[in-house]
């Protein structure tokens, strides 16, 4: 399928009123394809995703479209988003260790785009008393880098979603890369599939 097609397809599942916050519209993202101004309306179909949830076929669309246009940050960021349809969405405001608290001592990999998978005590213990981690991937927001002791907004893709369903915005739960902790998470967002 052409990059046209893929991005038509996917500008359709977009509901006519849905707006960003600039006031841009499915109506915007017409136009710029009229004029074959492909990654300009792949950047607003982007946006115009986070308005509203929208299907994973529209997330698959845009995936294979930056994929294309050979748009990897973009394709990776729309496949993350076609799993959040699935298996759902956790958001949390992480604020890693420094190095001087046995923090890690190298910056988290931004974008971040779930290549780290760490650790997290979500609050299950073994039979022993001791925590039973569950493991969840990373992506970090809105940052060029996540420094050791730094703060970000992250979103999480656990590798078990079941094990998370009893966590809800406001609790906090801890990173770990190793032993010791590696950062606390305050959960902004819980929305998990039934």
């Amino acid at each position: 399928m052409d990059v046209l097609a893929l991005l038509k397809s996917a500008s359709l599942l977009v509901p006519e009123e849905s707006a960003t916050e600039n006031d841009v519209t499915v109506d915007d993202v017409w136009e710029y394809l009229a004029h074959d101004e492909w990654e300009v309306a792949l950047g607003l179909l982007e946006e115009l995703g986070d308005v509203r949830p929208l299907p994973a076929v529209f997330w698959a669309s845009m995936a294979a479209a930056a994929e294309e246009l050979r748009l990897e940050r973009s394709a990776a960021w729309c496949h993350w988003r076609e799993g959040e349809t699935r298996d759902g969405v956790i958001r949390a405001d992480l604020t890693l260790r420094a190095p001087s608290d046995g923090g890690r001592r190298s910056p988290v990999p931004v974008p971040g785009a779930g290549v780290l998978r760490p650790m997290w005590d979500i609050g299950h213990r073994t039979p022993t008393g001791e925590p039973a981690y569950a493991v969840a991937r990373l992506w970090v927001e809105g940052v060029p880098a996540l420094e050791s002791g730094g703060r970000a907004p992250v979103r999480l893709a656990p590798l078990t979603p079941e094990r998370w369903r009893h966590l809800r915005p406001g609790q906090v739960i801890t990173l770990h890369e190793t032993r010791p902790v590696g950062g606390t998470a305050v959960l902004l967002e819980v929305m998990l599939p039934e």
